[in-house]
């Protein structure tokens, strides 16, 4: 049965991916091609000869694009699938839909909007060399930390089901879950790195766009995975079984 779910859920992973390639290509590429025209434009302005490309701007944005997105969403819909088998029968809900659309918000949470609210993801002409190391650790640290908040808001949560109730319990969970993620907000060092002169607008709907593109994989992994696991889980021979 995990077989056949990680089979299932590589499969809601490449649908899931070939959707936010499509949203990526009509809303994250345009902002990236004025980003890069703004960092060639500076260059140009300070004599700074272009670097030669390795590969063609065109197949980046392209071929390039949906190679890793859908490497990624294969990746992430195996993943997907495997903590769905092991969340299934230990969280006792009826419906695999509900569950599979739980993990992807939790998911959604935990890997993009938590880190991102912290260390949003920037487009060309955006940030130094010299702190490439430090972006990309303070980056993973913050999702180490909203993986542990997770985590520990879910085990509070279960604790108290017994004396507050399901509800109670889960309202509970949330609100230590939404402290922990202020704490961790303030603690951890702000980088702040974006030109002065760098067009506002473009940075604000690179963001939304990368934002967007999460948004649609783990929305439509949830989705699909939800309903091919659903028609596994309760076909007569599951149900026998």
């Amino acid at each position: 049965m995990v077989g056949r779910l990680l089979a299932r859920g590589m499969v809601a992973g490449i649908v899931a991916a070939l959707l936010t390639f499509v949203f990526a290509k009509l809303f994250g590429e345009p902002q990236v091609a004025l980003a890069i025209a703004f960092e060639s434009a500076q260059d140009a302005a300070a004599g700074i000869a272009p670097e030669p490309e390795l590969v063609s701007r065109s197949v980046q944005a392209s071929y390039g694009l949906l190679t890793a997105v859908l490497m990624y969403g294969a990746a992430y819909g195996g993943a997907f699938a495997i903590v769905f088998a092991l969340a299934y029968k230990r969280l006792n809900l009826s419906s695999p839909r509900v569950l599979a659309l739980l993990l992807a918000g939790v998911g959604f949470l935990t890997f993009v909007l938590i880190p991102d609210l912290k260390y949003p993801p920037n487009p060309p002409a955006v940030g130094l060399e010299e702190t490439i190391g430090l972006r990309t650790a303070m980056y993973f640290a913050m999702v180490g930390i909203a993986i542990a908040i997770s985590m520990i808001s879910l085990l509070v949560g279960r604790a108290l089901v017994a004396s507050l109730g399901r509800w109670n319990a889960a309202l509970c969970g949330i609100a230590l879950g939404l402290a922990l993620v202020v704490l961790a907000q303030f603690g951890l060092p702000d980088i702040n790195e974006v030109p002065g002169n760098f067009p506002a607008i473009v940075l604000w709907r690179f963001r939304e766009a990368a934002i967007g593109m999460q948004l649609v994989m783990w929305s439509s992994l949830g989705l699909i995975f939800g309903a091919l696991a659903e028609k596994l889980l309760q076909s007569p021979r599951a149900q026998a079984r």
